[in-house]
């Protein structure tokens, strides 16, 4: 198992102290969140991505995935949803990183509606994500929380750039065991985001196996070489405690779960 963990958890942090953080405590790989107001974000210059890549490579990360925020099975029209998503597959390109993170975002309609948007423009850049060495990872979120929802716009696309993405908080919402979200998204699987809450009626973020999330039981699922992420949502719980100060148990439990 190998351990990364998400920069959404360190809001405008500068890369240089995410890096210091993660090699100081045992990480071997970033989520970059791409957003405004972040290290990583649409807008990067072709210096700034360089110098971004030579930072990380000198540490010795990876930079597991740029996360961005694309909604892929949104209402409306495709081109606005192709061109975000065709940006940051080549910001993904030029820092080095295995995957770019999308959302689904299908709105309040027909589900089946919601489905054929998101195949339709995934498989416009399939091919353009392959060329560059890119994959493109469909997220457990939103309008297709459980696995078997994000597994059924992947069979509509049918193409080895584009995954799955297993976030644990929102499988465990839709009802899915971790056994049926791993029996769904398995095959397609890019890697997996971790985290744990108070409980379901309070989703602020708590330190790994503080909560009522089944970490455990999700991890012992994974194959060995397997990335596991941990998105620790810090933006939205201003009064949950700073992740910095975690890292370091957090490594240390996920890697006593595989122990």
């Amino acid at each position: 198992m190998r351990l990364a963990f998400s920069t959404l958890g360190l809001p405008g942090l500068p890369l240089a102290e995410v890096i210091r953080l993660a090699t100081d405590h045992g990480w071997a790989g970033l989520e970059l969140r791409c957003a405004p107001g972040e290290p990583v974000h649409p807008d990067m210059t072709a210096a700034a991505r360089a110098h971004a890549r030579r930072a990380l490579d000198r540490a010795g990360l990876i930079p597991l995935a740029v996360a961005g925020y694309v909604g892929v099975a949104a209402p409306g029209e495709d081109g606005p949803v192709v061109a975000e998503l065709l940006g940051q597959l080549r910001l993904a390109a030029d820092l080095g990183a295995a995957h770019v993170r999308v959302f689904p975002q299908g709105g309040e309609g027909r589900i089946d509606d919601a489905d054929q948007r998101a195949a339709r423009r995934l498989a416009e850049v399939a091919d353009t994500a392959a060329g560059l060495g890119v994959r493109i990872l469909l997220e457990t979120h939103d309008s297709h929380r459980g696995g078997r929802d994000v597994a059924r716009v992947l069979e509509l696309v049918a193409h080895p750039a584009v995954g799955a993405l297993w976030d644990l908080l929102h499988t465990r919402l839709a009802g899915e065991t971790p056994s049926a979200t791993w029996g769904a998204l398995g095959p397609d699987l890019g890697h997996v985001q971790v985290k744990d809450i108070v409980d379901r009626s309070d989703l602020t973020p708590v330190a790994l196996g503080a909560g009522s999330l089944p970490i455990g039981e999700c991890v012992r699922l994974l194959p060995p070489d397997c990335w596991v992420s941990w998105e620790y949502e810090a933006p939205w719980y201003p009064d949950a405690a700073p992740l910095g100060a975690l890292l370091g148990p957090g490594a240390r439990y996920l890697a006593a779960l595989r122990s």
